[in-house]
């Protein structure tokens, strides 16, 4: 069974970057990954911050998480 892994960015340089580098090394025969823009599915925010991600680019990976860099707060999403 493959392991779930979700990519949340926001679409910013620092976040296209991070999404290039590490969600295209991963294993895709181990993980199941899903890009989720947060910038355009702010219906996700909740989501993302239930999850324990506090900036942007973050990744996911059966249920911790990565924080990748610096592109955006996630409170910084939520009030555009």
């Amino acid at each position: 069974m493959k392991s779930k892994a979700i990519f949340y960015h926001a679409g910013c340089p620092v976040c296209v970057s991070a999404e290039q580098r590490v969600v295209g090394a991963l294993d895709r025969s181990r993980y199941d990954v899903e890009v989720v823009h947060l910038g355009e599915d702010r219906a996700r925010l909740s989501e993302a911050e239930q999850a324990g991600v506090k900036s942007v680019p973050a990744l996911v990976l059966d249920g911790e998480v990565y924080h990748i860099n610096f592109g955006a707060d996630l409170a910084a999403l939520k009030s555009v």
